[in-house]
């Protein structure tokens, strides 16, 4: 079992992890979740092992919680329990596939955790502009826009002090992928040592834009203007060193 190789797609909510694991479960040497019913067929809701993103709030919001991330010195480390997950799992895999596909925006905050359980694991990481992400999170989350900038921060600081420690890690950004999606998933080929193809699926590659002139709009709006510019000023210097601008 662990010998098994298992791929954790990690990335917040709204950041394209649905569409890359559409993409990973297509392939045939990958196995994805299938049939579970329950949302994306995310493996957070279908194993009694750790918390879900819900116990500490949800989207846009678990980050913020000590608690939701977990490395290699979580008591939850056992063989007992890295048994336990895996056949909690493997009852939604083709366990005849080379590879397993695992899903949940939670994973950006587990990936030491996993790495200990399932030594043989390979991590996927995709981000996506954090203004993106935010606006499209806010829906669900019922959060300002300043706290899901926040959030985004916190949490991608997080993957950057974990990612030192992981044994086969590779990022990507969602932006790449709608835009060039052949040479990202190259990119995964190359670092699984597997062809990765894009089938059927439609990728829309303007998908950004929308929430983009939103934040324009507001930018330019006298009644918050202001704040806009606060989270701005604010987050500015950190954003920039994920190669990306608020101010657009």
């Amino acid at each position: 079992m662990n010998n098994r190789k298992i791929i954790f797609l990690c990335g917040l909510h709204r950041s394209g992890t649905s569409l890359l694991y559409k993409i990973l479960k297509q392939q045939q040497s990958i196995s994805g979740h299938e049939n579970t019913n329950v949302v994306e067929d995310e493996g957070q809701h279908i194993q009694t092992i750790y918390p879900i993103a819900l116990k500490f709030g949800g989207p846009g919001k678990f980050g913020f919680h000590k608690e939701s991330s977990l490395d290699e010195t979580s008591e939850l480390i056992t063989k007992e329990n890295s048994e336990k997950l895996f056949n909690e799992w493997s009852k939604y895999w083709d366990l005849n596939k080379e590879f397993l596909v695992e899903k949940s925006p939670p994973n950006l905050l587990k990936t030491r955790f996993l790495q200990a359980l399932f030594p043989n694991s390979y991590f996927i990481v995709i981000i996506r502009h954090p203004i993106a992400t935010s606006l499209a999170t806010q829906k669900w989350s019922k959060t300002s826009r300043y706290n899901l900038i926040e959030h985004w921060i916190t949490c991608h600081k997080r993957f950057i002090k974990d990612q030192g420690h992981l044994n086969r890690v590779l990022t990507i950004q969602y932006e790449n992928l709608i835009s060039s999606p052949e040479t990202e998933l190259n990119k995964i080929s190359l670092f699984l040592k597997t062809n990765v193809k894009l089938e059927d699926i439609i990728v829309q590659k303007d998908i950004n834009q929308k929430y983009f002139n939103k934040w324009r709009k507001t930018r330019k709006n006298i009644f918050f203007r202001s704040g806009i510019r606060k989270i701005e000023k604010d987050f500015e210097s950190e954003i920039i060193q994920f190669d990306y601008t608020l101010n657009i």
